[in-house]
C-alpha cells in the first residue's frame, strides 16, 4: 500500500506575494499588494504572504506551546474537550471532511474571539460566541495561542484591504464586516502517517474551507497539498517565514466565484510529527454575504444573501461528530 499521490512542484508555481504595503496608507502600495493577491485568489486560490507583519518570536512560541500541549497525557487534554462553541481539544476520530471519507489522522485544539457574559452577542445566544476552553494547568496556553491571534487578526484586516481595493472597492470595505470576526485558531497535530494505511487515509481529508480567509503557519515538515486547476494534487511546501493564505467558500461565494475556493489535504508522509497552527477568518455571526456587494451589475449574482453563522453552523454539523451527537 502507499500514501495518496501528489506532484512535486516548483515553490513558485503557488506565489510569494509581498504584502508589507498592506500595512500603509499608500494607494499604490495596496493596489500592487491587491492586485497579486487577486490574481492568484482567482488562479488556484492559495498564496503565501511575507513581511505579514507577525512577530517570528510570536509564531514561534505558538508552536512551542502546541507541541507541549499535545505531548500532554489524552486524560488532561479531554479535560478542555470541544463545546458547543466549538473550544477546546478534539481527539482523533472527532472529525471527519465529507459522507464516506475516513477519520482524520489529527487531534486539534480550537479557540476563538474571547467573549465575556455580558457581550451583546453573548446575552443574545449566538452559538460559536463567547468565551474559551483553556485548561487551567496550562495557562501559558491561552496568554500565547490568544496573542498570536490577535497578531493573525491584524494581519487578515490588512488583506481584506488589498483585496478589497482589487475589486474595485474601497479598502475598508471588508473592515467592519470582520470587526467582530467569527474568527477559529486552530493548533494541529499529525502523527507520523504510516504507509500500510493506504492511500484514502489523510491528516486531513480533501475539503474547502467554509468561510472567508484561512491564514496557516506550517512547520518545516510539509505535508499539505492542493488541488490545482489542471486536477493534480500538488505539493504546498513550507517557506519560511510566510503564511499561507487560502480563500474559502464563504469569499468565493462573495466574489460571485471570481476567486477560487479550492480543494485541499494533508498527507503526512515524513514519518514525523506535523504541527501547524490554522486561523480561520471569518466575519461576524450576523454579515450577510451577498455576491451583490461586489457587482457592478447585482443581476448577475449566482448566489442568494446569506447570514456567515448559518452558514457556517451547517458545515460544523456535517463535518464534526460532536455536533451529531448533540442532535441525536
Amino acid at each position: 500500500m502507499a500514501y495518496a499521490k501528489a506532484t512535486e512542484i516548483a515553490v513558485e508555481d503557488i506565489p510569494v506575494i509581498d504584502v508589507a504595503g498592506l500595512a500603509s496608507d499608500d494607494p499604490a502600495a495596496i493596489g500592487r499588494a491587491g492586485a497579486a493577491m487577486r490574481e492568484a485568489a482567482e488562479r488556484i486560490g492559495f498564496f503565501y504572504v511575507r513581511n505579514h507583519g507577525i512577530a517570528p518570536a510570536l509564531v514561534e512560541r505558538a508552536f512551542a506551546t502546541s507541541r507541549r500541549f499535545f505531548a500532554l497525557p489524552e486524560a488532561e487534554k479531554r479535560s478542555v474537550e470541544i463545546n458547543a462553541r466549538h473550544r477546546g481539544f478534539l481527539a482523533v476520530g472527532q472529525a471527519k471532511m465529507y459522507a464516506g471519507a475516513k477519520i482524520d489522522l489529527k487531534e486539534s485544539y480550537l479557540w476563538g474571539l474571547e467573549l465575556g457574559a455580558d457581550d451583546p452577542d453573548v446575552r443574545a445566544g449566538k452559538p460559536l460566541m463567547g468565551p474559551n476552553n483553556w485548561p487551567a494547568a496550562m495557562p501559558e496556553l491561552q496568554r500565547d495561542f490568544y496573542a498570536y491571534y490577535l497578531a493573525v487578526l491584524d494581519c487578515g484586516q490588512r488583506l481584506l484591504k488589498g483585496l478589497a481595493a482589487s475589486l474595485g472597492r474601497p479598502p475598508g470595505f471588508f473592515a467592519a464586516k470582520f470587526a467582530k470576526p467569527l474568527a477559529r485558531g486552530s493548533a494541529i497535530y499529525y502523527p507520523p502517517q504510516p504507509p500500510d494505511l493506504g492511500e484514502r487515509q489523510f491528516g486531513v481529508a480533501p475539503h474547502t474551507d467554509y468561510g472567508g480567509l484561512t491564514l496557516l503557519a506550517q512547520d518545516a515538515v510539509g505535508g499539505l497539498q492542493v488541488l490545482a486547476k489542471s486536477g493534480q494534487w500538488v505539493t504546498a511546501h513550507p517557506i519560511p517565514d510566510t503564511l499561507v493564505i487560502n480563500i474559502g467558500d464563504l469569499m468565493a461565494r462573495w466574489t460571485n466565484n471570481r476567486f477560487s475556493s479550492n480543494p485541499h489535504r494533508v498527507v503526512n508522509t515524513s514519518g514525523r510529527e506535523r504541527y501547524s497552527i490554522a486561523v480561520f477568518y471569518d466575519p461576524h455571526f450576523d454579515t450577510v454575504v451577498d455576491p451583490r456587494d461586489l457587482l457592478d451589475d447585482p443581476s448577475q449574482a449566482k448566489y442568494p444573501p446569506i447570514a456567515c453563522g448559518d452558514y457556517i453552523l451547517d458545515r460544523f454539523g456535517k463535518a464534526f461528530k460532536y455536533r451529531q451527537e448533540e442532535k441525536a
